[in-house]
């Protein structure tokens, strides 16, 4: 009989990685919530047991490196095993390109890359021994195309996950690991709502076809998909989740 899958959500107390642990847990899996935010995570899965689902919490800060190590031991420890992981956690904010300050860039190529490439790292050497894994990364369309100014960082930032989920796949494939990037469009979270103005949310949704922001099912639903056995001849992709924002050009007549 196969062992229930573990799955890891980095910043999964709330938001698309919050959903993201919930649609896991739905399908079958235990879900460990992987944030720093441990007040929001316990809470988040206190509601989630209640309703009968398998969910547990560590205590994370994916722009540490010994964070990272001492998180993932701690996912050796309890369960010996780490089948599917969801990189969510992220940080952005918003300046002008000719006064970004470089502390903020470093700090966020810091938390979304190199924090993406570690939790990957520490993931994928239990998927090897199983010879099975998922990794999704959670992208944005702004790695795929300029969003709006003063996403210099952000933008930047995403753009570099979608480059490491294709070199993960290439180099995973051999041990039965798929990496994928999920990238969505604009997404009303806790996130959005503090970054995007009202001005910018409707011009926004004007540039999509389907005039409005994405849900964090929305997203979820991808991202449960790709975790999944059906998606097993999937890899190295980034998958726009964004009501038709990259398709679009000019609209009306």
């Amino acid at each position: 009989m196969q062992k229930q899958r573990v799955a890891v959500v980095t910043g999964g107390a709330m938001g698309i990685g919050g959903e993201s642990v919930a649609q896991l847990a739905i399908t079958g899996h235990h879900v460990v919530i992987a944030d720093r935010d441990t007040a929001a995570a316990t809470q988040t899965a206190e509601q989630l047991a209640q309703e009968g689902l398998s969910v547990s919490t560590v205590e994370i800060d994916v722009g540490k490196a010994e964070s990272v190590a001492a998180a993932f031991e701690r996912i050796q420890q309890d369960f010996g095993r780490c089948d599917v992981l969801v990189n969510s956690a992220g940080l952005a904010k918003v300046y002008p390109f000719l006064e970004y300050p470089l502390d903020h860039f470093e700090h966020t190529m810091n938390v979304n890359v190199t924090g993406t490439l570690l939790c990957s790292q520490h993931a994928a050497r239990m998927m090897v021994r199983e010879k099975w894994g998922r990794i999704i990364n959670i992208a944005s369309v702004a790695g795929m195309r300029a969003v709006g100014t003063g996403r210099t960082a952000y933008g930047t930032s995403k753009g570099a996950v979608i480059a490491l989920t294709r070199q993960m796949a290439v180099e995973l494939a051999e041990h039965g690991i798929t990496a994928n990037a999920v990238s969505p469009g604009p997404v009303d979270t806790p996130f959005t709502r503090v970054l995007h103005t009202e001005k910018f949310k409707k011009e926004y949704s004007s540039a999509i076809p389907m005039n409005r922001y994405g849900t964090v099912s929305e997203i979820a639903a991808v991202v449960a998909f790709l975790a999944s056995d059906q998606a097993s001849y999937i890899t190295g992709i980034s998958m726009p989740v964004d009501g038709g924002f990259l398709a679009s050009g000019a609209r009306g007549i």
